[in-house]
Order: C-alpha cells, then sequence, then structure tokens
C-alpha cells in the first residue's frame, strides 16, 4: 500500500500470516459439518481458531460463537439478555451505533448512560440507575472508536453484579491494543471482530461467561453449538483466529505507539487541535482531534491528497456534515463537525505519525489563512 495508513481503528491492514493461512484454508475448503477426511480438516482450522481467539481475552473456547462481525454479535448479546431475563437497557452515551440501534429496536425501555467531558461514563449515575426496578443489561464499550477512552468495565460490572444485571462489552476497538482478560473484567458477554486485529472482514465472535447462556438470532441448522446458524466462514475464522495469536503476541510492541502518538499530539495542540479525551486513560494508537470551522470531509480530503489515510470523527451523508455522536455527549458541539481520528496499528511505524503532523499542520495553517483573506475581503 502506497501512501501513510493511519486507519486502523476502521479497519486494520490484514497480516501476512494471516493472508497465508487463509490461502491455505482457501486450497483445503471442506464443510466442517461434513464427516469425511476434508470436513474434518476443516473443523479442526475452525476448533483452532477458537482457541486462538479464547486465549486473547482469556476466555473458554466453548464460550466462543462465530458470527459475520461484531455488528451482528453486539445484536446477538443484547437480544441474549433481555431473553435472560433482563427487562430494560442503560446503554453508554458513547456507545457504537451497532450497539445503540440494536437496543433501540429490542422494543425495551432505553435509558442513555452520559459521560463526563473525558467521554468516562458517570459510575455515580450508573449505580443509581440500577437501583430502579427492573433488572438491567448495561451495555459499555470497553474503548471508544472514536476516541479511544477506555471504560472502567471493571468498576461497572461490580456496580452491575451487585444488582443482578447482566453486562455487555463491545471489546472490538480494545482487543489487541492493550491485555483483556474477560475473567476480570467479569462481563457476562464480550464481543471481537476480526478485521480490528489484522484479520478478515466479515467474521467476529460473541464470548459468553460461564453460566450464561445466548439466543440465536439467525435460525437454521446447528452450527456453531446451535447459536448462530449457517456454515462457517472456515477460511475467514482461521484468518480471524492467527490474528488473534499475532495480536496477542504484539501486544508488548502495541504500547510503543503511545509515544508516537503523543509526540504528534503535542505538536497538533500548538498549532490550535484540541485532543478529545485528552485527560482519560485512552488507547495507546488513538489520536482524536477536532478544530473549530474546519469540518471533518474537508481534512480528510487535504490529508488524502497529502498521501496520509484518517478518518473522521463525523460521517457526511448527502453532503451535508453529521456530528459527532461521541464528541456530542462530552459537551464540545461546536467541535462536533470537525473531528478527524488517526490511529496506527502493526504495520506503523514512527514516522508515519510525524507525516500525519506535518502534512496536518501544513494544511490547518493554509485553511487559517485562506479563512483570514475571506474576513478581510467582507470587512
Amino acid at each position: 500500500m502506497t501512501g501513510v495508513y493511519l486507519d486502523y481503528n476502521a479497519s486494520a491492514l490484514v497480516r501476512p500470516e494471516v493472508l497465508d493461512a487463509m490461502t491455505a484454508a482457501l486450497a483445503d475448503n471442506g464443510n466442517p459439518s461434513a464427516v469425511h477426511a476434508a470436513g474434518r480438516r476443516a473443523r479442526a482450522r475452525v476448533e483452532t481458531a477458537r482457541a486462538q481467539v479464547a486465549d486473547l481475552v482469556g476466555a473458554d473456547p466453548t464460550a466462543v460463537i462465530f458470527s459475520s462481525g461484531g455488528t451482528e454479535s453486539n445484536a446477538q448479546g443484547v437480544v441474549s439478555a433481555l431473553a435472560g431475563g433482563c427487562e430494560r437497557l442503560i446503554v453508554s452515551a458513547t456507545e457504537h451505533p451497532c450497539v445503540a440501534e440494536a437496543a433501540a429496536a429490542s422494543g425495551a425501555p432505553v435509558e442513555v448512560l452520559p459521560v463526563d467531558a473525558n467521554g468516562v461514563i458517570d459510575l455515580a449515575w450508573l449505580k443509581a440507575a440500577l437501583a430502579r426496578p427492573g433488572r438491567a443489561v448495561v451495555a459499555v464499550h470497553h474503548a471508544n472508536n472514536e476516541s479511544g477512552v477506555i471504560q472502567p468495565i471493571a468498576e461497572a460490572a461490580g456496580l452491575v453484579r451487585a444488582a443482578g444485571g447482566w453486562l455487555h462489552v463491545d471489546a472490538i476497538q480494545l482487543a489487541g491494543k492493550i491485555p483483556v482478560d474477560m475473567r476480570d473484567l467479569d462481563a457476562d458477554s464480550l464481543t471481537l471482530s476480526s478485521h480490528k486485529l489484522g484479520g478478515p472482514q466479515g467474521v467476529g465472535a460473541l464470548i459468553l461467561r460461564e453460566g450464561v447462556s445466548a439466543v440465536r438470532i439467525l435460525h437454521g441448522a446447528g452450527q456453531e453449538r446451535g447459536l448462530r446458524a449457517g456454515t462457517e466462514n472456515v477460511p475467514g475464522i482461521v484468518g480471524f483466529g492467527v490474528a488473534a495469536d499475532c495480536a496477542a503476541r504484539d501486544l508488548p510492541q502495541a504500547a510503543s505507539h503511545a509515544a508516537w502518538r503523543d509526540a504528534a499530539q503535542a505538536r497538533v495542540q500548538v498549532a490550535g487541535a484540541t485532543v478529545i479525551g485528552a485527560g482519560a486513560d485512552r488507547l495507546p494508537n488513538t489520536l482524536f482531534m477536532a478544530v473549530e470551522g474546519w469540518d471533518s470531509p474537508q481534512q480528510l480530503i487535504v490529508m488524502d491528497l497529502a498521501g496520509i489515510m484518517v478518518s473522521a470523527g463525523s460521517a457526511c451523508s448527502s453532503g451535508k456534515v453529521k456530528p459527532s455522536k461521541t464528541i456530542s455527549a462530552m459537551g464540545l458541539d461546536h467541535l462536533a463537525t470537525g473531528g478527524v481520528r488517526v490511529s496506527g496499528g502493526w504495520g506503523t511505524v514512527e514516522g508515519d505519525w510525524a507525516r500525519f503532523a506535518d502534512a496536518w499542520i501544513a494544511a490547518y495553517d493554509k485553511h487559517k489563512s485562506r479563512a483570514a483573506g475571506r474576513l478581510r475581503e467582507v470587512a
């Protein structure tokens, strides 16, 4: 790939080890439900991957349910919690849309768990909300997909457990960047996605705590212990497993990204950017920044022309800029349309962060000069 790729939170580049393993699986792609030799080899590949994915988060392999991705697994987690006796939902204000929308579509009452100015959930509010009548499922992502802000999951789990609720944790952005152990989190359900780890797109997993049951949302045959119908995507699952294995191996190196990120962060702050969530613990690979008066799509175009691939903190639809939900939830509405997310990964080097800072600062200086010129013309 040419240029500088700093959009790993959107989708990590596929690891070479993953490509090799998937190629081998594609060349011998029997149905894992078949009893013949090719089927048995396919089944063995699936179960090896199941163990690799489980190891990444300290889970039992039998608790892993493979799916088409994080969106499906989050939906299954929400539905399973409600089927398990929960009557209402509490969803963090900065939750990923696939969780928030699954909660809204469930038909159960939904309350929004507020966050502070750094995007960290309000534990006092959560404790009071859990004391109200009705068993609740609480959905909190371990790390925000835009800001990288890490949530106090263990503390939230203590509150949820004391109230007899269900804790659903979307760990899709955090896994592979910092260590995570499902036993320490005390979550009832947790989700992962292959392509955030350097695996293929279109593969995910729901992982359950011991003693917790899931309900299927896709009906048909008895794959995945009867909890997710449909022939398994063997090459994709193989790639997921290898990516999880590589991510676990590379965790010490992942921590080194923080120093590179911090150096770039310091430079863009001096240039006038506001760093979102700067006062909270964040993923070491993530920088979410914003400026007022320069919308995200305009920044992305300029960066792309400079050979720097990053993403927006806001989405563009029908030519209109949609404010970032994360920034707005933190009380920073004046910055909500100007967010840019920079995120490194396994293929990132220190110079990539420096090149981003160089390009963004130069572009922002030009933007301010043009804006000042327009003001002079008006005056």
